[in-house]
């Protein structure tokens, strides 16, 4: 099983036919204190007093969990995993499941392997019945990698369950049980969630089955730093380990997303939940029952964030939009005319205001049909149209781009000079590119960065020794005179930053920084 989330919880699906919940003001009652009796909602209103119960707030929530709760099952996985490859969101203080213990809570989660095998894990998560002839959806991090898959049902039924389709960009998958009549539940997509609006999961926290918890939406398109494709809806339901793969309902009983993550420092739950939308899960898992895969179209260019600050050092004004820092060689970007500095801003008319913008509109290209897009390149705006391609697994780009090296500068064998003997340009002593440095980071050409002042700006924003400028407001460099000089230049303009093209390793990144006053 992979360790990609601890502490998971899991979304639901959509209701079909539920009840609603009892509303409050009917039978709700406030004390009145002067005259020591309880005055109902509707006397409240009619009398003109400021609070009363919203007429939102459910009385109970047990209609809800007694029509709903047969579709859920608790998961129980048996896989083999190495331990060094536990990890968790990066940034986020998740905790790790299968350290010491299962994600179940169950001590003896890990069990040593035999004939220095790996160590053989247990976990649980949750899941749901979509169907009636024994479809589940649950996390693909709940099953990854396992080799034995087990469901409970609420009436204590254990069927063996295999895996029909994952997919680790939105850690959705889909599972198949044998038999007919389930319970089942649907993924609710017109019916958007507010936030405020109240909310119930069920799931399978500590291998307690069955438990029911209630809350709010606190938040609407989260990111967690966990991808491009899911904006998580944030809850404050107590979502617990082995909840992950769970549903989360409204009211009505209708399912709004699919637990797969918590916020902790401490393994249990905070009141900061995360779920994945259900019209966003619905996509995902009807193309895993068709197809056992998820196809998102490709171009193959590495991407980052345009801010206002790098628009205001190309004398673009403070645009938001996304910036091309590598192209895979033979992919359809790179065959199509797109070039490194382009400058994104929309994609099949759709603006583009960040990588994460123009990656999902990337991925809603069907394989083979035409990406348009509309870049600036000097300036100047440029008409692009390129072919997609098949977007590779996660788990393909993440081997490619640890291939590139870890986006963290390697200081040379050579010793570098001492700062005196060396042009200081914006805080950091430049020095000549080598064949050392031209090897390590795959570039042609540029400027070594062999010291920063920790006190620059340069410094502030990361820059670190050993890295290569190779550009400066998207203009080619190859010695310190040229950073010196495009600095110069863009002073002169009256541009109160420049934009540096970073290269560390074989990727590119590009840094805006201040110029000195």
């Amino acid at each position: 099983m992979s360790s990609r989330k601890s502490g998971f919880v899991v979304g639901a699906i959509a209701g079909v036919g539920v009840a609603a919940a009892a509303m409050a003001g009917v039978g709700m009652r406030m004390a009145d204190a002067a005259e020591g009796h309880y005055a109902s909602a509707a006397q409240l209103t009619a009398t003109k007093v400021n609070f009363a119960p919203p007429p939102g707030a459910p009385m109970s929530f047990a209609d809800i969990f007694e029509k709903v709760s047969p579709a859920v099952v608790s998961i129980d996985v048996k896989s083999k995993v190495d331990p060094s490859s536990l990890r968790g969101i990066p940034g986020l203080p998740f905790n790790l499941p299968g350290q010491g213990q299962g994600e179940d809570g169950e001590e003896g989660g890990a069990e040593g392997g035999q004939g220095g095998g790996l160590p053989r894990q247990q976990s649980s998560g949750s899941g749901f019945f979509i169907s009636a002839d024994g479809y589940l959806v649950t996390n693909n991090h709940v099953i990854d990698g396992a080799d034995e898959i087990t469901i409970t049902l609420k009436d204590g039924r254990e069927l063996p369950a295999k895996v029909v389709g994952a997919d680790g960009d939105t850690d959705l998958a889909v599972l198949k049980v044998e038999g007919k009549g389930f319970s089942f539940v649907n993924f609710e997509d017109d019916a958007k969630p507010r936030v405020g609006d109240w909310v119930i999961t069920v799931g399978n926290p500590f291998g307690l089955g069955g438990t029911a918890t209630a809350g709010i939406v606190s938040a609407l398109a989260r990111d967690i730093h966990d991808g491009p494709f899911v904006d998580f809806i944030q809850v404050d339901a107590p979502i617990n380990r082995g909840n992950s793969g769970g549903p989360t309902f409204d009211t009505y009983g209708r399912v709004i997303g699919v637990n797969s993550a918590i916020f902790s420092p401490t393994g249990g739950s905070v009141g900061i939940g995360f779920a994945i939308p259900a019209d966003l899960a619905d996509s995902v898992t009807s193309q895993l029952i068709q197809n056992g895969k998820v196809q998102r179209g490709y171009i193959g260019a590495s991407i980052q964030n345009f801010t206002p600050e790098m628009g205001q050092a190309l004398g673009l004004g403070p645009i938001k939009a996304a910036i091309v820092g590598d192209l895979t060689p033979g992919a359809p970007a790179s065959k199509a005319g797109l070039k490194l500095d382009d400058v994104v801003t929309e994609v099949n008319g759709a603006p583009v205001t960040s990588s994460t913008a123009l990656t999902r509109e990337v991925a809603k290209v069907r394989p083979g049909d035409v990406v348009r897009m509309s870049v600036l390149r000097d300036g100047k705006p440029v008409k692009i149209e390129i072919r997609s391609g098949v977007r590779p697994s996660k788990k393909e780009l993440d081997l490619a781009q640890s291939g590139q090296g870890n986006g963290r500068p390697t200081p040379g064998g050579e010793k570098p000079t001492a700062p005196a003997e060396r042009p200081v340009v914006l805080g950091m002593a430049l020095g000549p590119l080598d064949a050392a440095a031209r090897s390590r980071n795959n570039v042609e050409s540029g400027v070594v960065v062999e010291t920063v002042r920790a006190d620059s700006d340069a410094a502030e924003q990361g820059v670190q020794r050993g890295v290569v400028i190779v550009s400066v407001n998207t203009r080619k460099v190859g010695s310190a005179a040229e950073v010196a000089a495009a600095v110069d230049a863009a002073k002169k303009a009256g541009r109160p930053t420049v934009l540096l093209g970073i290269a560390s390793n074989g990727a590119t990144a590009y840094v805006p920084v201040k110029i000195p006053g």
